[in-house]
């Protein structure tokens, strides 16, 4: 859509805004391209607002918007209001975000707090390969990408399943209380949740006695390594796929209602009318958060695993994070701890730029 048809499209909220009486010389309408900042101006002349073209010079959002009196979409002078308001979080992230990534260079040293960063000494790619050469380094890495790619996928199959259920009810007040039941978990933490479920997967939970009362023999669930994988990919599904289905529910609604129309008048049954218009028209959205979650190959969940996982499980449950915290913080090894938190990172990196990438090829999605 060129700079004039989107313009134009802005007519009917600029000849409402000519019904003020304020005095009006001008109103800004930016919007954003590939190009960046474009600007069409709209003037007031005999009690009307005409639309006049502008160049297609960048400008800053200061500079868009002129109105003096009234009510404005935008006024110069209180433009400061605004970035006073981004200087908090600007601290909170130069302070939390910036400055701890000065101290990546201790994965290059044989790092000692007493000698702090700039007196502990150089040792170059040592640490890193130590972190390679060690036996349990592919049983680490390995884990963490076999969690979070079943998490990936389920928290991806399980939303869009039971959204499509939801929108098939038709009793409201039902419908919006399943919604709320299932999105209330998404916002407890693991350190509240970990201990209802050891109870129900201790050896004397409700899950065992279950298993009991049908004639089975007890299982310890938490200290198989068997078991303890499902566990944890099932808990965490339990508890974000609530925040999933109300995204593709949103998805839903932005369907076309006179595409179900036509699919009924053509005598598609329920489950063809999900098939052929409900699915195809999620797709976009289901792209989208695929390809963004790949971003979170090597995040298998930190605070869900630390709290519920104990030495017997290792073997299965043990991951990049918890290798990091139990090296950092419990043996006191700093730079190998911070060698294998920094490939982390790198890795995640390149992820992150690929999904975007990715998202933008498939879904016409970007965030920088």
């Amino acid at each position: 859509m060129s700079g004039c048809e989107r313009a134009r499209l802005t007519r009917p909220i600029l000849q409402e805004r000519a019904g003020h009486s304020c005095p009006l010389r001008s109103i800004g309408v930016f919007f954003s391209d590939r190009q960046g900042v474009r600007v069409a101006f709209a003037q007031r002349r005999g009690g009307l607002i005409t639309l006049c073209k502008r160049g297609e010079e960048r400008l800053s959002c200061c500079d868009i918007f002129e109105w003096k009196g009234g009510v404005g979409l935008y006024t110069r002078r209180y433009a400061y209001q605004y970035h006073l308001m981004l200087i908090p979080v600007m601290a909170f992230l130069f302070i939390f975000h910036i400055l701890p990534c000065f101290g990546i260079v201790i994965a290059f040293q044989k790092f000692l707090p007493a000698k702090g960063i700039l007196g502990s000494k150089f040792v170059g790619l040592k640490y890193f390969r130590q972190m390679f050469s060690m036996p349990n380094s592919w049983r680490v890495f390995r884990n963490t990408v076999i969690i979070a790619c079943w998490k990936i996928v389920m928290n991806m199959v399980v939303p869009v399943v039971f959204a499509i259920l939801l929108n098939e009810i038709r009793h409201n007040v039902y419908k919006r209380t399943a919604q709320t039941i299932i999105y209330l978990p998404h916002f407890m933490s693991w350190v509240v949740l970990a201990i209802p479920i050891m109870n129900i997967f201790a050896y004397d939970g409700i899950v065992n006695d279950l298993i009991c009362y049908f004639g089975g023999d007890p299982i310890l669930f938490l200290a198989s390594n068997t078991w303890f994988r499902p566990i944890l990919i099932i808990t965490d599904v339990w508890k974000e796929f609530g925040f999933g289905t109300i995204v593709y529910l949103a998805a839903i609604t932005g369907i076309d209602p006179l595409l179900y129309e036509a699919a009924v008048i053509d005598g598609a049954s329920r489950g063809q009318r999900v098939w052929h218009v409900t699915l195809p028209g999620m797709l976009p959205t289901i792209v989208l958060l695929a390809t963004r979650s790949l971003g979170n190959v090597l995040n298998a969940g930190f605070d869900q695993i630390y709290n519920l996982y104990i030495p017997a499980v290792y073997e299965t449950a043990d991951i990049i994070d918890t290798y990091v915290y139990r090296a950092g913080l419990i043996d006191m090894n700093y730079s190998l701890s911070t060698a294998v938190g920094l490939m982390k990172s790198v890795i995640g990196i390149v992820l992150i730029l690929t999904s975007n990438r990715l998202a933008y090829k498939l879904a016409n999605y970007r965030i920088f």
